[in-house]
């Protein structure tokens, strides 16, 4: 659905243009459409995934790290906080 709405906002579309027209393919909702302060929250988050790709690139590192049981280790120019 993103790409619907992405394309169509380059046509000059409007969410609220777009939303009615667009169908949700499963989950409790299946066949409703979405409600137009999601599809802002799906742009929303498309736009931080542009901005900062090296960013959701170390998450997905760090989780795949977090799942088989490794601790990623700290990043370079962040520092620990002292134990208390």
């Amino acid at each position: 659905m993103l790409h619907t709405v992405l394309r169509r906002r380059e046509l000059g579309e409007s969410v609220e243009q777009i939303q009615p027209d667009l169908i949700i393919p499963t989950g409790k909702r299946k066949g409703q459409n979405p409600s137009v302060a999601s599809i802002y929250r799906a742009l929303a988050e498309h736009a931080k995934r542009e901005a900062y790709p090296e960013a959701i690139a170390q998450a997905h590192t760090d989780f795949a790290a977090l799942q088989t049981g490794e601790v990623p280790a700290p990043r370079a120019g962040h520092r620990a906080e002292p134990a208390r």
